[in-house]
């Protein structure tokens, strides 16, 4: 049982806080999928394996790096990779975390606008004041979300994605027997798909820090190779499970240029399903919009313990009332342009400070020996 234990802290556990985190961001609302390979139809699972690839060679990268100069937090490990260049990744962080939570600050008020004909503007209002009372309360009620809002999902994406398969089966199967890739005006090139998928990978490199506290466990360069290919299914999967999904109702742009696509796909069964996606899923955006708050102001109060002070708690509620005040605004854009145009900006921003010199540096600490 022990060896068990360990092995699944060892192979598995990295896995499952890099998928827990990215939820929200990454696959929630569908929209994102639709975005980074969905509306390219039956070529759209290139960009799919180019996205398991990316998280894969990216988590056994971090692995190895942390190994190497055994580092487990993400401010020791940004100082080796940039040096004083770390300091631009908090800044990119934080830019992500807002645009983050104005998307599900916007995706909050599409749902409660589509299934209870609710205004937008109460949904998005209703989730920043729901994180900002999370954010007050602290760590251990924000653990307790974490926990259960990404059980609850993972549970619901197969029980979405059964119903959608089992009911629609034959039009997924027409759309690549026939290879439709209709909703683009012209057919994707396998280079847009590629950096399609790199990009996707890109603007969620954000989640990898939270899992550098597991890679302890890693006792040479085979575990960190077994963990990264476990962590790249594990946050690839949800991805295909969507898309597939999507490929039910390819090219109909009423389900490909919703805000929330889920909700389009759900509409058709019963209205039981639409409940409970609107409850997992908005529990999953307030989860990940407090996650990125409270992760940030846990870094400056890191920060201030470290020079001898504390961070006052009016200074935690003025930095989270900034960034949710910030958020409110940018959420008036809409999930789609925030998605389409917001997420691939920071995509490139990310893929700068984390992934570029995570790569410049891979060989100093690969050719090292296996230990």
């Amino acid at each position: 049982m022990n060896l068990r234990s360990s092995l699944l802290r060892r192979l598995v556990l990295p896995g499952i806080i890099l998928q827990s985190v990215l939820i929200g961001g990454g696959y929630a609302t569908g929209r994102e999928i639709v975005e980074y390979g969905g509306k390219y139809g039956a070529a759209g699972w290139i960009s799919g394996l180019a996205i398991f690839f990316g998280f894969s060679l990216i988590a056994f990268l971090s692995m190895e790096a942390c190994r190497y100069w055994k580092v487990y937090d993400y401010k020791s490990l940004l100082k080796k990779l940039i040096g004083p260049g770390w300091i631009a990744y908090e800044i990119v962080y934080l830019l992500l975390a807002i645009l983050i939570i104005a998307v599900m600050a916007s995706a909050a008020g599409e749902i409660l606008h589509q299934t209870l004909n609710f205004p937008k503007w109460i949904g998005v209002v209703l989730i920043t004041l729901v994180v900002g009372f999370l954010n007050y309360k602290g760590e251990e009620t924000i653990a307790k979300l974490e926990t259960i809002g990404s059980i609850a999902l993972f549970a619901a994406y197969f029980i979405f994605t059964y119903t959608v398969f089992s009911n629609k089966g034959d039009e997924i199967a027409n759309v690549f027997s026939t290879w439709n890739t209709a909703y683009q005006a012209e057919t994707p090139s396998l280079f847009l798909l590629l950096w399609t998928g790199i990009l996707y990978v890109g603007y969620n490199l954000a989640v990898y820090p939270a899992s550098f506290f597991t890679f302890r466990n890693l006792t040479s360069r085979k575990d960190s190779l077994i963990a990264a290919i476990v962590s790249g299914l594990l946050m690839t999967i949800p991805w295909f499970l969507t898309y597939l999904a999507v490929m039910a109702y390819y090219p109909d742009k009423g389900v490909l240029d919703s805000a929330v696509p889920w909700l389009k796909m759900l509409a058709p069964f019963s209205p039981i399903l639409i409940i409970i996606f609107g409850i997992v899923v908005g529990w999953t955006l307030i989860e990940t919009a407090t996650g990125m708050i409270h992760a940030f102001i846990s870094r400056i109060e890191s920060e201030a313990e470290q020079k001898g002070t504390s961070l006052k708690k009016i200074t935690k509620a003025w930095i989270s009332l900034a960034a949710l005040l910030s958020a409110l605004l940018l959420a008036q854009v809409g999930i789609i342009d925030l998605v389409a145009k917001g997420y691939t900006f920071m995509a490139y921003a990310m893929i700068a400070v984390y992934a570029v010199p995570l790569l410049v540096l891979a060989g100093r600490f690969i050719k090292t020996r296996n230990t």
